[in-house]
This record gives structure tokens, sequence and C-alpha cells, in this order.
């Protein structure tokens, strides 16, 4: 399948608009919670494998995608990955029961996890084609995950309450196909990639390798999110002993899934991995844990809190072209640098509420807190593009997204530890000073970090 002449504008919007799924759905299915539970007659805690298979799906595919992406070519993993999500959306809809909804939002994971890594490894070459700095088309992936995820919540409570929750999985249909057809049309065609006998890449594939990185990977994230109460020290376990024998094949066997050896020698990538988990916590405290406190100590109704939490995505999605700019002109690190900064000043003023949960008190520093979202996660992302070497920028840029889920979940276990004797402005204030910590920790990981030389 070949591509007509590659014109990268139209290719960026498509890989953006693929880009998008991921987070959109991750975001607009917490609305349609209560009428699954009423649909299939279900309890709280079983409702929430609609969320937590979609979550490890994304956290152990995102790697493995960008491998994939970096193996065999990214335009042909986008298509495959959109007609994926095309066609689980359009028959989930009509599954009968609970379990292969929660398998559907697996897969779904799974192709909307090709999109990221694909428009990373295109990225170079679209930005030749078009005489564009890499940060402009970065700069527009991070702008469709920002606004996606900010927007997940409005749509989901519009389509769920118009048509129900059969829509949240329909309206993926034609996006997927629309972001396949233009970049089938649009972008250039793979090159350079690895072609030959099916059996002889099967077995140059690392495939022992890659199961025990997904499965060590489940396993741990399960245990976080004590998806099997009572079993949580043994999932930890197994994940412990089972990553141990996926590092001790990887730094044996050639060529590796995930070459360890050059991750340890790759300072900066590593650097930019641990300040986005850590930076991704931060974020996911304030994301999740602030809800919470508004309708639960504020007695806010839900749609309030909607419209007050709304600020901290707006505002990043605003900030993202500006921060693109501002690294063009002062480098990445002094950009990441000074949004930490901004970061720690926000999180900060969040203490404000211990005192009071005045409404427009609340929507001034979500607004606030949404600016360093957008900064730190723009430069992060470019930090990745510039750490990351050319032909491995694709699992690079999967173990990218990985950070984020990790952070995610992460955040959440703490929230729930720290809301555990209640959800009040003490222990809100208590959650500050974690974010504060936090904080501290990033800024010393952004000090650190230098552009590799090239």
């Amino acid at each position: 399948m070949t591509a007509k002449k590659p014109r990268p504008g139209l290719a960026i919007a498509a890989l953006s608009l693929g880009t998008a799924l991921n987070p959109l759905n991750s975001s607009m299915i917490a609305v349609a919670l209560v009428v699954l539970r009423e649909h299939f007659e279900l309890d709280v805690a079983t409702v929430t494998w609609v969320i937590t298979s979609f979550y490890l799906a994304s956290a152990a595919g995102q790697p493995l995608m960008g491998r994939l992406a970096d193996r065999f070519g990214p335009r042909r993993l986008f298509m495959f990955g959109m007609a994926l999500v095309a066609v689980t959306c359009a028959i989930a809809p009509f599954l009968p029961n609970f379990a292969l909804v929660c398998v559907a939002r697996a897969l779904m994971a799974v192709g909307t996890a090709t999109a990221y890594p694909s428009a990373v490894v295109m990225v170079t070459e679209l930005s030749k084609l078009a005489n564009l700095p890499s940060t402009r088309p970065l700069g527009r992936i991070q702008m469709a995950n920002t606004s996606a995820a900010a927007v997940g919540p409005v749509v989901g409570g519009l389509l769920v309450s118009l048509v129900g929750w059969q829509a949240l999985f329909a309206i993926n249909v034609p996006i997927a196909l629309l972001a396949l057809l233009v970049v089938r049309q649009t972008a250039p065609a793979d090159s350079g990639r690895e072609t030959g006998k099916l059996g002889q890449l099967i077995r140059d594939s690392d495939i022992p390798g890659i199961l025990a990185f997904v499965t060590s990977l489940m396993l741990a994230m399960m245990a976080l999110l004590n998806v099997l109460p009572g079993y949580r020290w043994y999932l930890l376990g197994a994940a412990t002993v089972i990553g141990a024998l996926f590092a001790w094949r990887e730094l044996r066997f050639q060529p590796p899934f995930l070459d360890l050896r050059l991750l340890g020698r790759n300072r900066p990538l590593l650097l930019v991995y641990l300040l986005f988990v850590v930076f991704s916590g931060v974020y996911y405290f304030a994301f999740f844990g602030l809800p919470q406190l508004l309708q639960e100590a504020g007695n806010y109704d839900a749609g309030v809190v909607g419209l007050l939490m709304l600020p901290l995505a707006a505002l990043s999605v605003v900030v993202t072209p500006l921060t693109v700019r501002f690294i063009e002109r002062f480098g990445v690190r002094s950009v990441l640098i000074t949004g930490v900064l901004i970061l720690t000043v926000a999180a900060g003023t969040l203490g404000f509420l211990t005192m009071t949960l005045w409404a427009p008190l609340v929507f001034v520093l979500t607004a606030l807190m949404g600016v360093p979202y957008g900064v730190v996660s723009t430069a992060s992302n470019q930090g990745l593009y510039v750490s990351a070497r050319p032909e491995e920028r694709g699992v690079a840029a999967g173990i990218f997204q990985t950070c984020r889920y990790l952070g995610a979940i992460t955040a959440t276990v703490l929230i729930g530890v720290l809301y555990g004797p209640g959800v009040n402005q003490a222990n809100w204030g208590i959650m500050v000073l974690v974010m504060l910590g936090l904080s501290a920790v990033v800024l010393v990981l952004a000090v650190m970090w230098r552009k590799p030389a090239v």
C-alpha cells in the first residue's frame, strides 16, 4: 500500500486526531459508570474494570507499539491501529455482557496505543517536508492529547445522556476511519524498515522479552490498583520476579526488545522518564483528588465540579503553542525548569483550599495549575524527542506514555491512602504537602537534564 504525494500538514493533523483517541476514551468513560452499572446490574467494584482494562492495556501496549513502529514502519502500524479501533468500536455497542465490553475496551486501548509512538517516529520526516522545526508537530500532538483529555467528560456526558453508553464506542468509528484514510493519502510511505521472511522476523522479535515486559508491567499495575483484593503482595512479588527475568534476558538477547544497556547509558532519556512519572503524579493528585474534595467537603454538584475543573485542562491547551515558541527560542531545559517552578508555585497555592472552597478561588487555582501542565508536558515531550536515538523513538515514545499512566495510578493509590480517614480540607492539606515534595523532586530532575551532544 503506497501513499500519494506526502502532504505533511494534513498528515500531522490526522496523526494528532488519532493520538487524541487514547486520552479521549480514557477520560470520557468516567461519566458512564453509573449507566453501565444499571445496564449490566453490577456493583461499584466490578464496573471499574471498564477503566482498569483500558489503563492496563494502554500502559503495557504503548512500548510494544513503539517497538513495532520502529521496526516495521509507523505509517502501516498507525493504520492498523485505527482499523482495529474502528472494527472494535463498531461491534462493541452490540456486545451482550460486561466482560466482553471490557475486552473491547482493552482492544481499543491497544489500537489507540499505536498512534502516539507512530506520530513521534514520523515527526522527523514530516518536519523536513513541511520545513518546520520538530517542536511544531510535537506541539500539535501534545495539544491533541491535552484537549482530548479536557473535553472527554463533556463529550462523554452529552453522548451518554442523549444516546447511551453505546455511543462512547460508536463515536470512535468515524474518527478512526478519518485518521486512517488521511494518513494513508498524505503521510510518506514507510522506508528503511525491516522486511524478510515472517519466520525470521518473528525469531528476531524477542517475543519472550516482549511477553515478560508486558506481564511484569500488568501485574505491577494490578497490584497498585488492587484489582484483586487480598492478592496485592503476591501480584507485586510476581511482577518483580518476572521483571528481573526480563532484565536478565534483555541483557543477553540480540537484538533486544528494550536495550537496557543503551538505556543505562542514555542518562538524558532516563531523566525524562523519571521526571514525567513524578510530574504526572503531581498533576493527577490535583486532577483526581480535588473533585472529590469539592463534592464531599464543599457539597458541590458534580456538574459544577466539572466546570470548576475545566480550566485545569483548558489552560494547558492554551499555553502549549506558546511553550513551543519558547522552546524554539530558549531551549528545552530552560523552559522545562521554568515550567517546574510554576508547578511548585501552583501546587503551593492549592493550600488555600484548606481554608475555603469558594468557587471563584477554585476556578482561579485550577486555571493556574493548568499552566505548568501544558509547559512541562510539552517540554518533556520535546526532551524525549531529542534524547532518544532516531531509530528508537517509537519505543521511547511508548515508554513515555506508560510513564504517564504510572504517575496517574500512583497518584490514585496515594489519594486513596490520604483520603482514607476522610475527604476533608485537613487531609487535602497533607496532599498539598506531598505535591510540593514531588514538585521538588521534579525540579531536581529538570536541573539535572541536559540535551545530549549531537
